[in-house]
């Protein structure tokens, strides 16, 4: 059976400064426990605020090595969810769920890509 990861956008800056509310968590909990027994969900995490992380990159044969926060970015990884689904239409299905559970005014962007075997 297929993997898919869905890789999880936020706008850091429309994000509320005390973070998710406790109904949003409350919603989340319960999603993550359905997708969970249906044996969808295999990993997920909330990852910290781009201030706190490191971007490592390869150009022209040199790496360079730049701490967050990363002002050029308007949409940063804010999580992740790794699921075993029957199909890529299943792996949306859930990934919409997930994105309902949020408040109107949460930017949230999820990036849903199949895990090549091998």
């Amino acid at each position: 059976m297929p993997r898919y990861l869905s890789l999880i956008r936020i706008d850091e800056s429309s994000a509320p400064a005390e973070g998710p509310s406790p109904e949003l968590m409350r919603r989340m909990g319960e999603l993550i426990e359905e997708i969970t027994k249906a044996g969808v969900m295999l990993d997920t995490a909330g990852l910290t605020p781009s201030a706190q992380g490191t971007r490592v990159r390869w150009e022209d044969g040199r790496i360079s090595v730049t701490d967050g926060p990363f002002t050029e970015s308007k949409e940063v990884v804010g999580g992740y969810a790794l699921m075993q689904c029957k199909d890529r239409a299943e792996a949306l299905e859930w990934t919409k769920r997930f994105l309902k559970v949020h408040e109107e005014f949460w930017t949230v962007t999820c990036e849903v890509r199949e895990v090549v075997e091998g």
